[in-house]
């Protein structure tokens, strides 16, 4: 059987929310589809060569795409991009609050963390699933009203 550490199937589920995202989603999905999927390759890449620095790494990608999304947010209205946004805070959080006391990561990291990111890819799927459903809703209006 396989041996997969809980991280790396979040981070697998987020990469499939992404793809779902960039399949069906529209700018603003697509847009945010590609800052996540960004933040998971820059920490995978971080696990594997600079172990040392992956907090301070985790802090400052997670800060950056918190700043990106913001931008999406304000730039698209999409209500979803609220509850990532919310994740993203409380996930910049904990990546302080660890780094600053200089704590060692543990069960409550890995817990907030798993439960954080398996949100922003929930977000990212309910968000896009609602506005592919009303851009086919207002497609099946356009075509079912009548030529004037």
């Amino acid at each position: 059987m396989l041996d997969l550490h809980t991280s790396l199937l979040i981070d697998i589920f987020q990469i499939v929310a992404a793809g779902f995202a960039f399949w069906k989603g529209s700018p603003a999905e697509r847009i945010a589809a590609g800052v996540a999927v960004a933040d998971v390759l820059i920490g995978r890449a971080a696990l594997n060569f600079a172990p040392s620095a992956t907090d301070l790494i985790h802090l400052v990608t997670d800060g950056v795409a918190a700043l990106a999304l913001l931008f999406v947010t304000v730039r698209y209205a999409a209500f979803w991009m609220g509850g990532v946004m919310f994740f993203f805070a409380a996930q910049f959080a904990l990546h302080s609050y660890y780094l600053v006391m200089e704590r060692p990561r543990d069960y409550l990291h890995a817990l907030i963390n798993n439960v954080n990111w398996s949100g922003v890819a929930w977000c990212l799927i309910i968000g896009t699933a609602v506005a592919w459903r009303a851009r086919r809703r207002a497609s099946l209006a356009e075509q079912a009203a009548p030529a004037i």
